[in-house]
């Protein structure tokens, strides 16, 4: 038996029993008879592997056959017989799938190829980063409905090692000019370099192996999904009006693909690939950026090479509300569905308001604490998304207890009472949402948007990249975006971590979810299977899922609401730890909303 082997085939935890580590030393000394004329070679041969590796950060999927150079420096027969006891099996490096044992972290999103591919880096010891980074470039391939090259997004980030909390927006941006001749205006693409920013401050493995996770997919093909499929049968008459778009959303019988029919992307794949190689420099600055340019144009899109040489992600600091010993983290403007959930949570967490409510008053509750949000909304978001009023203001406490001031359990607060009265917006419903937790107790929440389902629903030529629409006021903006954590500062562990897609209802979707799985300390499961309830302010109509009890529409109605069914109210994706990460990994749950078709990836291997 070699003795690789021998050592390899021990893999056993430290025994403080002195008998079992003699007959571990006489095993030895049996093994030791056979093997003495090749120890000395072994030795030297495992110590100079040992000793000039380097960790690998490259995502393989190598066996366990290497050993550490930990075993190596037990020299003696004795040594040797305390590392079958003491020292353990060698491990996979740093970099290799199954480095990591027991607790990898989880991750939830709308798309389950991506999850089981952001899970692949968890697995192999990477930061949140990682798997965001690995997560997003294959959201890229297999959601470019709502995640295209093309898009924008924000996210949040909570750093265990840093012990902080902050947000990046790359929200696609409007060009500087649009011409009279842009039949479709276009965006200013924000998530590549977006992606880069988040990787680039806290990402361990490779920029190159990370997008090349999305690149292989997109070259050598993958199975459409169920969300994807969901977004293209709409729209799909007038996207395969696109030539680039007919070459991936066709079959060869000139059918539109279906749920698990097979799509190729291959002008994608080499946009991936020089991303792979040259980073977002060229994308933004250089020969491809003039590619991009000029397929934009043919498109009927707007976009300049000065919009892209000009465009920067912004590292921000979030909106922080106090939660007992907790700090609740929320995403900063212009992504101003952050400031909706802080103003619903600044009420609901009043007084108990929501945790001393009845079952049934706790939906009462959900609605006013909405509709007061979206009536205050009309007061300071601007048509261009910017906020008239400084955020921290508008979540103080003062302002807070003057909104929810009139809260009455027993009516409805007629929208007529804020000035100026609430109006009618369309919203961009168009949005997808990940979560990622890794062994350390790092996170990140992001939210991606085309602004438009499939953006302009045109691609620029040569490029394979789905264009977003221009932000405008009519709908296509990121008014619903905005991420959460719950983070306690004195334990520097995390509790809560989420984010959500769907248009106006979004914020209200993840407070839903918070306000039952925080407040009320409810599981994570329950709390996400519940039914939702939202108020938007206009038009003054308190709609809910088909679900609710009737005994609860009754109660409302009673209360003066006029009720209406809506199928869907937001799509979430959450973790949720009550013991702390990553004090108490056990405590945690993990879910993506069981109303889509995403996955939410087990929390241990």
């Amino acid at each position: 038996m070699p003795l690789a082997l021998a050592l390899e085939g021990k893999r056993t935890e430290i025994v403080p029993s002195i008998r079992m580590i003699k007959e571990k030393t006489n095993k030895l000394m049996r093994y030791f008879k056979i093997l003495a004329p090749n120890l000395r070679f072994h030795l030297n041969k495992a110590y100079k592997q040992g000793s000039s590796r380097k960790p690998r950060r490259q995502i393989t999927g190598g066996s366990a056959g290497d050993i550490r150079r930990k075993s190596l420096v037990c020299g003696s027969i004795l040594g040797l017989a305390v590392i079958l006891t003491s020292c353990g099996a060698p491990k996979e490096e740093l970099g290799s799938e199954g480095f990591v044992q027991g607790f990898i972290g989880g991750v939830a999103a709308d798309e389950p190829r991506a999850v089981l591919e952001g899970q692949k880096i968890l697995s192999a010891g990477g930061h949140a980063a990682d798997a965001a980074t690995a997560l997003y470039f294959t959201l890229a391939t297999t959601l470019p409905s709502k995640a295209s090259l093309g898009g924008g997004g924000v996210c949040m980030v909570y750093d265990s090692k840093t012990k902080k909390i902050e947000a990046l927006d790359f929200l696609n941006r409007v060009p500087s000019k649009i011409p009279s001749s842009a039949s479709r205006p276009s965006a200013v693409p924000g998530n590549p370099l977006g992606i880069f920013a988040l990787h680039t401050r806290y990402g361990r493995f490779q920029w190159a192996q990370l997008v090349s996770i999305g690149e292989k997919l997109a070259r050598f093909g993958t199975q459409a999904s169920r969300s994807l499929i969901t977004d293209l049968k709409p729209v799909a008459g007038a996207l395969v009006a696109d030539p680039g778009a007919r070459k991936v959303f066709l079959q060869s019988n000139g059918q539109v693909i279906g749920e698990g029919n097979f799509m190729r992307q291959i002008d994608l794949a080499g946009t991936l690939s020089n991303l792979r190689a040259k980073g977002p420099a060229d994308f933004y600055q250089g020969k491809f950026a003039e590619l991009l340019v000029d397929g934009v144009r043919q498109a009927g899109g707007s976009l300049s090479l000065e919009d892209l040489r000009a465009f920067k992600p912004q590292w921000k600091k979030t909106m922080v509300k106090k939660m007992g010993f907790h700090q609740v983290h929320f995403m900063p403007p212009p992504a101003s569905g952050g400031l909706v959930a802080a103003q619903m949570f600044g009420m609901l967490n009043d007084n108990d308001l929501f945790e001393d409510a009845s079952a049934r008053e706790k939906y009462h509750v959900l609605a006013e604490t909405a509709l007061r949000s979206y009536g205050d909304r009309e007061a300071w978001l601007r048509d261009d998304f910017s906020i008239a009023n400084p955020p921290n203001t508008l979540i103080s406490d003062r302002h807070l207890e003057s909104l929810i001031s009139n809260y009455r359990s027993d009516r409805h607060l007629s929208p007529r009472a804020f000035q100026p009265t609430p109006k009618q917006r369309a919203e961009n419903a168009s949005a997808t949402s990940f979560v990622v937790v890794d062994r350390e107790g790092s996170a990140v929440a992001c939210t991606f948007t085309m602004n438009n389902n499939f953006g302009t629903g045109r691609m620029a030529r040569g490029t394979g990249i789905i264009l977003a629409a221009a932000p405008t006021s009519r709908g296509k903006g990121p008014t619903a975006l905005g991420p959460v954590m719950v983070h306690n500062k004195s334990s520097e562990t995390l509790f809560f971590a989420g984010a959500a897609a769907g248009g106006i209802a979004a914020p209200t979707a993840l407070m839903n979810v918070f306000a039952r799985s925080v407040l009320a300390g409810e599981k994570l499961e329950s709390a996400m299977a519940a039914s939702r309830i939202h108020h938007g302010g206009a038009p003054d109509i308190t709609f809910h899922e088909p679900k609710l009890a009737k005994s609860v529409t009754a109660y409302l109605r009673e209360r003066g609401h006029q009720v209406a069914v809506t199928p869907v109210l937001g799509l979430v994706n959450a973790v949720s730890c009550p013991g702390g990460l990553p004090r108490d990994p056990e405590s945690c749950s993990i879910m993506s909303d069981p109303r889509g078709s995403g996955l939410a990836a087990s929390a241990s291997e």
